[in-house]
């Protein structure tokens, strides 16, 4: 690694190809050649592709409940995660009754989750990972919902709870002292 060979037709002597050592790009460690026009390398590429998850999509134990009503009931769990994502504009039986509408067609409840899943990956800046979302949705549609409802979850976003009951907690939780009394005489 770390040598440029150029092409027979660019060598004027029409003998041996021309070797070049390069020195590797301390980004990527590709050799950068000679060769490269004014600039080339210096461009400023933004790769910049979001945070990663909280969990990971094949991390479905993590939330046994969520689990079995997922694979039991898809449509439910993608209704409350559609009506947490959508703050409320949308509510869970509409979504849940919209994904149950496009399974039998193809199975092509996909598409809806597939879009939802972008819509939440842009709304926390999270990567499109370990798939893309619409590979995510095809290949394991049980798993990528599980995880957009634990993500959901972890960010204090409890789709169980609807968005309405998102917001009440948040106005319960607002309205609480910000300190807790500490009593002496209970036992651990």
């Amino acid at each position: 690694m770390g040598r440029v060979t150029t092409p027979s037709e660019e060598n004027p002597n029409n003998s041996i190809p021309l070797q070049q050592t390069g020195t590797p790009n301390q980004q990527t460690g590709v050799p950068v050649s000679q060769f490269a026009p004014p600039k080339y390398h210096q461009a400023n590429v933004n790769l910049s592709v979001g945070r990663p998850w909280s969990t990971g999509l094949f991390d479905c134990h993590e939330d046994q409940t969520n689990a079995a009503m997922t694979l039991i009931s898809p449509c439910v769990t993608f209704g409350q995660i559609a009506e947490v994502v959508d703050e409320g504009e949308m509510t869970c039986p509409l979504g849940s009754f919209m994904y149950l509408l496009m399974m039998p067609v193809l199975c092509s409840q996909w598409v809806m989750g597939s879009k939802y899943r972008e819509k939440m990956r842009r709304k926390f800046n999270l990567v499109e990972a370990p798939y893309s979302d619409c590979a995510s949705h095809v290949l394991c549609s049980c798993c990528a919902l599980c995880q957009e409802y634990r993500e959901l979850k972890i960010r204090n976003l409890d789709p169980s709870l609807g968005w309405n009951g998102i917001l009440a907690q948040g106005q319960y939780q607002s309205e609480a002292p910000t300190f807790a009394p500490t009593n002496q005489y209970m036992s651990k």
